[in-house]
């Protein structure tokens, strides 16, 4: 059965969107998603499903939208997907807890990066369907806008790691 990790947006942000990840699991659960668990309080569950990406990311969000009272986005990603965009981590060197995939339902439009405003000390690069950021400074810092990510959820490159360890199975 696939292994999915499924990332949501704005979820325990500045003190909106808040939902338990008791809730989250709970939810996955009771879809018939087996081996649910889910990794810090922002959004993130792993768990297998015989279900195709988009049929699970459709389940979720209809899920989601009832428990919250408005849509919440879900991006999902395969075992192997999550696997593949730590590898492909353009800034190695970069310190990761400052180190982002920005993850998005399509592929970011090609010329994303020439409407970045703000960009400081920050190093952006387009991928598949990820937007790498390497914060310099730290976001915390940060004066940057992409408004290709507007749609996206970003995660950063240590929560990542994590996230495709227990997609693994590891």
């Amino acid at each position: 059965m696939p292994r999915y990790v499924a990332l949501l947006r704005a979820v325990n942000v500045g003190g909106t969107g808040k939902l338990p990840m008791t809730e989250l699991k709970a939810m996955c659960v009771d879809e018939g998603f087996a081996d649910a668990q889910t990794y810090i309080a922002s959004g993130n569950v792993v768990f297998s499903s015989k279900l195709g990406a988009a049929k699970v990311k459709a389940t979720l969000e209809r899920r989601l939208q009832a428990y919250a009272g408005k849509p919440v986005g879900v991006v999902v990603r395969s075992a192997d997907e999550i696997a593949a965009v730590l590898k492909a981590n353009p800034f190695p060197k970069a310190p990761p807890n400052y180190t982002v995939a920005i993850f998005l339902d399509e592929p970011p439009p090609k010329d994303a990066l020439k409407d970045i405003k703000g960009q400081q000390d920050e190093e952006v690069r387009l991928d598949k369907r990820e937007i790498y950021v390497a914060y310099g400074s730290g976001m915390g810092r940060s004066k940057l806008k992409i408004p290709a990510a507007a749609k996206g959820t970003a995660r950063n490159i240590n929560t990542i790691a994590k996230l495709a360890e227990l997609a693994a199975g590891e």
